[in-house]
């Protein structure tokens, strides 16, 4: 039974470590896909969210309000290099959901990307964000706006999906659910 138990920890803790690279990947894809995004957006709907956000973006806000309340001075490029780490940080943070859907929940791939991405959107651009004053509120927004954010988080969902059973693959440990054991 102990060593089950021990078994069980470092699987928890391997399937973390996947899940933080793999944010880590996605996050990247998605910055990269952020382009072509932008370029189809009208230019209406551009000059909108210029007009109602509160700032160049929601994680040079919280840079912003991090470095208000630490009530430290920082230039205007350490508040963007800041802004790049939260970004940075908060897709790798949220890549462990992916593998949780997949081995706990039962999820099979495909379901377990979509569901991650979707649910990084609605937790974070839907909720958080707006909740913590990092953009405007929601109704603030055109529908095009947060249409281009929901499809750019099932990018992330994909590309975090692509990237956990990758990595997963190559250390020999796919994140297939774990079929519950009964005890004799």
């Amino acid at each position: 039974m102990a060593t089950e138990n021990k078994a069980l920890r470092h699987s928890v803790w391997v399937d973390v470590a996947i899940g933080l690279f793999a944010g880590f990947a996605a996050t990247h894809v998605t910055n990269l896909a952020q382009r072509p995004l932008k370029w189809i957006t009208p230019d209406g709907v551009d000059r909108h969210e210029k007009k109602v956000r509160p700032g160049a973006s929601s994680s040079l806000v919280a840079a912003q309000k991090l470095v208000e309340t630490l009530d430290v001075s920082a230039s205007s490029r350490q508040e963007e290099r800041l802004g790049t780490a939260i970004h940075v940080v908060t897709g790798i943070s949220w890549g462990p959901v992916y593998i949780l859907l997949r081995r706990y929940g039962g999820f099979r791939p495909l379901g377990a990307a979509l569901t991650s991405g979707a649910a990084m959107s609605l937790v974070l651009d839907e909720a958080l964000v707006p909740a913590l004053g990092l953009s405007a509120p929601n109704h603030h927004y055109l529908a095009a706006t947060r249409v281009r954010g929901f499809v750019a988080h099932l990018v992330y969902g994909a590309a975090l999906g692509v990237a956990t059973e990758g990595l997963g693959r190559l250390m020999r440990r796919s994140p297939q659910p774990r079929v519950p054991q009964r005890s004799a």
